[in-house]
């Protein structure tokens, strides 16, 4: 069993004593059942890692020693946002966590025409903030050290109307006759995707008049939480690390 990954926000430094945050504490000793002297890993997001051992043991609290740190990194070459369209359900966290693990860089939430949840205010911020949590999950199984942002939720239109220089925007959509074989290849990419009914025609107008080509990935209609991670996957086999490119770092599929 690979030693366990643990993300931190606070300073990390070689040879630190370090007391893990409390809900990263309560999964260490009561999910996991480590003990003292237990080895893991702690990152800060930012890049690279540290290997740690579980020093003591306090109730809920725990306090692990680092060592050096380690620059590991199994980002893509590919720097991708995905602009998702509000899922209903729990397929939102869903397609957070897989795209995660997928290799995105930005994941932006967007309110459109045909998207079934509808949120504001207090209640959309908190659950921006879940799917930032489980964006950090995600990087903790996957091996990625750099979490990737989930930006705050937006309307679909304020997201068109902002500019997007050296960058490929594609749209999936069912009759679109171009597929991703034609494009040259590029490095930054936006993939939006559409809710459940996908974008509406008005919108996929606005879209394309905002430089999104329209693509498909075959005869199949595929459901919101299909489309995009089937995207990110053909992108990653096409132009990114599953092709054979790779980033400064090493990682493991």
């Amino acid at each position: 069993m690979n030693a366990p990954r643990f993300y931190c926000q606070e300073a990390l430094a070689p040879a630190a004593v370090l007391e893990l945050p409390a809900p990263v504490a309560r999964h260490a000793v009561r999910v996991l059942r480590l003990g003292i002297g237990a080895a893991l890993f702690v990152f800060d997001g930012q890049g690279g890692q540290y290997p740690a051992r579980l020093l003591r043991i306090e109730k809920d609290r725990v306090w692990v020693e680092l060592g050096a740190w380690q620059e590991i990194e199994c980002e893509s070459p590919l720097d991708i946002t995905l602009v998702q369209a509000l899922q209903a359900g729990e397929k939102m966290d869903f397609t957070v966590q897989k795209a995660v693990e997928l290799g995105v860089t930005t994941i932006v939430p967007v309110e459109s025409r045909r998207s079934v949840l509808k949120l504001a205010g207090e209640r959309a911020a908190k659950r921006v903030a879940h799917w930032q949590g489980v964006a950090v999950a995600a990087c903790e199984q996957c091996g990625r050290n750099r979490v990737p942002r989930v930006a705050p939720l937006q309307r679909l239109a304020h997201w068109l109307a902002q500019p997007a220089s050296d960058t490929l925007r594609l749209v999936l959509a069912p009759q679109a006759t171009l597929s991703l074989h034609a494009l040259p290849r590029q490095r930054k990419i936006e993939l939006l995707i559409g809710a459940e009914g996908g974008l509406d025609p008005q919108e996929m107008r606005a879209a394309q008049q905002a430089g999104f080509q329209a693509v498909s990935l075959g005869p199949r209609v595929l459901r919101t939480e299909t489309a995009g991670l089937a995207a990110l996957a053909a992108l990653q086999t096409l132009w990114g690390d599953w092709g054979g490119a790779t980033s400064s770092g090493e990682g493991n599929v």
